[in-house]
């Protein structure tokens, strides 16, 4: 396969796909796995529409202009696009089995799609909607994210404890690199020097250096009172300027917030029951935590690192995305 054509604006669209391209209303968008619908709330966090999808809708990304909302839907083998306007079904893409994270090329011209069932990476080509690479990987893949000069693809292996290195011309995995136990979701710092993987079994979070593939460092994490087989990392988000990034910690019912350089925790903060996936707004005032475990999200008030809020919005939310 060749992939051509990598544009300018790639570190944008890979990392931060949606924040710079249009103006943005406000809205949120959470997937809810086992409720089968996207919830949409205004910007003020009030429910004013759910979007009934395909069964367990999970990973959802809005295409680079954000009229469209993609929805891969794990036990329907489909990734469905909706209008972002009226909020209807207006084209489906076909996938492997049971589809859990896509990802768009920086040129969004191909979707990388890890299919858990099959342990693949689909490499789709979106104007066709045809598979045009199957790319094996270890077992029950789930995170998939470029670097931002569009050199790699990294794949995260949740029963192979690695994170898959693929070149995007020869759809082939490059490299291996063991972490932590069963990895699950990555960020990729700014400058495109750091990735960081979340462990959610090992408690941990192993950042890899881009330019060697190696682990240059591992952090764990012990909120007070809780043990550190509650600790499960797994949703990250990361700053705009780079500076921090905060990790959902699963069982443990709170979130870190990680300054980036000195890899120190600045604060834990509480939310609801196992926390999963993280958003920031525009201004990086607020983040909007998924609750998988008490089927709500949690706003945070970033100032005083104090939850302000918590939305009842399904069964089992699983991602948020924000029109910001």
């Amino acid at each position: 396969m060749k992939i051509s054509n990598w544009i300018m604006f790639a570190a944008i669209v890979a990392l931060f796909p949606f924040t710079a391209i249009a103006e943005g209303t406000g809205r949120v968008f959470v997937s809810t796995e086992r409720g089968n619908e996207i919830v949409v709330l205004s910007p003020d966090f009030e429910i004013i529409h759910r979007i009934e999808t395909s069964r367990r809708p999970r990973e959802i990304r809005f295409n680079a202009d954000r009229t469209l909302l993609y929805v891969a839907c794990g036990d329907e083998d489909v990734i469905e696009i909706y209008s972002l306007k009226t909020y209807e079904l207006v084209d489906e893409i076909p996938t492997g089995p049971s589809p859990e994270a896509f990802v768009f090329s920086p040129d969004q011209t191909f979707i990388y799609v890890t299919n858990e069932e099959d342990s693949t990476m689909e490499v789709i080509d979106l104007a066709a909607k045809i598979v045009t690479e199957r790319v094996p990987t270890g077992a029950e893949p789930e995170g998939v994210i470029n670097s931002l000069d569009g050199r790699y693809i990294f794949v995260t292996s949740e029963v192979a404890d690695m994170v898959h290195v693929i070149d995007p011309e020869s759809a082939r995995v490059i490299r291996n690199i063991i972490v932590g136990t069963r990895p699950r979701r990555f960020v990729v710092t700014p400058d495109n020097t750091e990735l960081w993987v979340s462990d959610e079994l090992s408690s941990e979070v192993h950042v890899i250096d881009i330019e060697t593939l190696e682990v240059v460092e591992i952090l764990s994490f012990l909120p007070p009172g809780f043990r550190p087989e509650d600790v499960t990392p797994v949703g990250m988000t990361i700053t705009n300027d780079g500076t921090e990034i905060y990790i959902s910690l699963g069982r443990a019912n709170h979130i870190a917030r990680v300054n980036v350089s000195t890899r120190e925790v600045v604060a834990y903060i509480l939310v609801g029951s196992r926390a999963w996936s993280i958003a920031l707004n525009r201004d990086e005032s607020r983040a909007i935590v998924a609750n998988g475990l008490s089927d709500d999200i949690t706003v945070i008030d970033l100032t005083s690192n104090k939850p302000i809020r918590s939305i009842p919005v399904g069964r089992t939310p699983h991602s948020i995305l924000i029109d910001d």
